[in-house]
């Protein structure tokens, strides 16, 4: 954070709190902000005018909300978004819900009707404390305009610190016109308010005897090392002890999978390798991830000849659903500084081999679809080879983020960016604007299914106003693939509203036939089209890499359809609650 310093014959200027609210978040370092603006934040956005600070203006709250989330995860900076009272707040909750269940640091500032008003179900009022209460990491009603100085440090400084999360601040009309002479403060200090950061010395000394005695350790690895910048630290102490390495969803990129270490992800849909790793092993190292029940199934048979050791920043993650022999609460980097002196260069070369073989046996592979069709899984080994394995990507929710998270080979931090404790649809279009704001310099990807693409498509124009050479892959099988999945294998292949085409749909979904030419409703390519954007609707399987060149080579953004087999599944599959036993691999 920035500061001006200030004698005191220098007293600080009077301000409105609209302005104060800018110098804030200037002095806090925003260089970019998602705005959308309306009545009760009308004073901030004239401020807002003359500020040093790059306005986005997104088509929609929950747009605005997934930019600043993708902007922060792309650069580890805080993710800042702006609106209005009512609506216009509302709006950002399922943005606000993503960020807080993936630990992304987060700032949206609301506006809300005058004080005098509130309660009275003002127009366009909305209690957006009480309504984000359980969703953000905390948030601020503003009622006295010289509380908001201190009240902008200590909305970044939660938002960053500790568990990182979003924070809300609801800055009603009048505090706004109010103004104030008093000082940023140069130091935060909130009562209660102070997370652990240096591990317990003795804890890890124990871990380090742990890791030294084990015979078969395995790394598993989560979101808390990408946001915490400590993938060297993780591929180190790998290296030196010669342990393999499994990670989380929102792991990945924390250690590159072309080693030979790397067992990728691990969970339901993971590397059927990694799962047998973690029923073979004999200590689990959870570094900075939650064991959610997609990657845990069955809890009781979860690891069940190992000791289980877990650092975390967050105590209440430690032992919350499965069980914890060592637990060390704080910050992964210096815990892992002090770690890795402490562990002894070790050879497990018999363990590593039998998780390359494991991995040899049952590497993710797909076969050809029957009719010829463009494989879903094909498309993304080819963004992968496209961009020679570069690419920041953005997904969406559905059988796209498990593809993009099986075949394209991960070897880089902040480069997969998505919802991952939430699984928000409709994410992975603003994210990728987001996160090409963050980054202007890489090349980001959306990769994309055709019903979250419906979600949040408006902000296309986002794209095509400001340049942005973000790439849109939409996978259309004409599905809401992931539930059609799940509805043919457990629910006696039942259709119920999960048909995207014109065609085939249930009995009590009939809709009025439509020309033979327009099987998909809408045309993407239109679509993209009338947003001013390049487009292209790929069919055939050898047109498919050079669709992707031809984007990716321009400045220009682009969308690129790709018709893919309607069957395809996400494969293999652990059921739910159940155990690597049981995995399916076809189906």
């Amino acid at each position: 954070m920035t500061s001006k310093t200030r004698t005191e014959s220098e007293p600080e200027p009077m301000r409105t709190g609209a302005r104060c609210l800018i110098e804030g978040l200037e002095r806090a370092g925003c260089k970019t902000i998602f705005a959308y603006p309306g009545g009760a934040i009308l004073d901030v956005f004239h401020e807002l005018a003359s500020s040093s600070m790059k306005v986005v203006l997104p088509r929609h709250e929950q747009g605005a909300a997934h930019m600043a989330d993708a902007f922060s995860r792309a650069t580890g900076e805080v993710g800042c978004c702006l609106v209005t009272s009512g609506p216009g707040a509302t709006n950002t909750v399922t943005g606000l819900a993503t960020a807080n269940m993936d630990g992304i640091p987060m700032v949206c500032i609301t506006g809300q009707v005058s004080t005098a008003v509130i309660g009275n179900d003002a127009f366009q009022e909305a209690d957006i404390c009480g309504v984000t209460r359980p969703i953000t990491k905390h948030n601020f009603l503003v009622k006295d305009v010289n509380d908001l100085p201190r009240i902008i440090v200590e909305a970044f400084h939660i938002a960053r610190t500790g568990k990182p999360g979003p924070v809300l601040i609801d800055l009603p009309k009048d505090v706004q016109r109010a103004k104030t002479a008093v000082p940023f403060p140069e130091h935060f200090e909130r009562p209660g308010y102070k997370p652990s950061f240096e591990g317990h010395p003795k804890m890890i000394a124990r871990l380090a005897a742990m890791l030294n005695a084990a015979r078969k350790p395995l790394l598993y690895v989560g979101g808390g090392v990408i946001g915490s910048d400590t993938a060297d630290l993780v591929r180190e102490l790998a290296h030196k002890a010669d342990i393999p390495v499994t990670t989380t969803l929102l792991g990945l990129g924390a250690f590159p999978e072309t080693e030979e270490l790397s067992l990728c992800m691990l969970g339901m849909h993971g590397l059927i390798a990694a799962n047998k790793a973690v029923k073979a092993c004999d200590l689990l190292f959870c570094v900075g991830a939650r064991f959610d029940d997609r990657v845990t199934g069955k809890i009781s048979a979860f690891a069940p000849n190992a000791k289980i050791a877990h650092i975390d920043i967050d105590p209440a993650a430690i032992g919350k659903s499965v069980r914890c022999d060592l637990p060390l609460v704080g910050h992964v980097r210096p815990i892992l500084k002090a770690l890795i002196p402490q562990v002894t260069e070790a050879k497990r070369r018999d363990w590593v081999a039998q998780c390359v073989q494991w991995k040899q046996e049952d590497p993710f592979s797909y076969d050809p679809s029957p009719a010829g069709a463009i494989m879903p899984q094909y498309v993304v080994e080819q963004v992968y080879q496209a961009s020679r394995g570069e690419a920041i990507v953005c997904t969406d929710v559905g059988q796209n983020q498990m593809w993009s998270a099986q075949y394209f080979r991960h070897s880089r931090p902040r480069h997969f960016l998505s919802s991952g404790g939430l699984g928000t649809m409709g994410y992975g279009v603003p994210a990728a604007i987001g996160a090409q704001f963050g980054r202007p310099d890489a090349l980001c990807v959306c990769i994309t299914g055709d019903g979250g693409f419906q979600m949040n498509a408006q902000e296309l124009v986002v794209a095509v106003e400001h340049r942005l050479p973000v790439k849109i892959v939409i996978l259309n099988n004409g599905y809401l693939g992931n539930v059609r999945q799940w509805q043919d294998m457990f629910y006696n292949h039942t259709y119920s509203a999960v048909v995207l085409t014109q065609t085939n749909r249930p009995a009590n979904e009939k809709i009025p036939p439509k020309p033979a030419d327009a099987p998909y409703l809408p045309d993407f390519v239109m679509l993209a089209n009338a947003h001013g954007m390049n487009a292209k609707r790929v069919v055939r399987p050898e047109d498919v890499r050079p669709a992707l060149d031809a984007a990716f080579a321009s400045p220009e953004p682009w969308v690129l359809e790709f018709i893919v087999d309607p069957l395809a599944n996400v494969m293999p599959m652990i059921p739910p609650g159940g155990t690597v036993d049981e995995t399916i691999r076809k189906y």
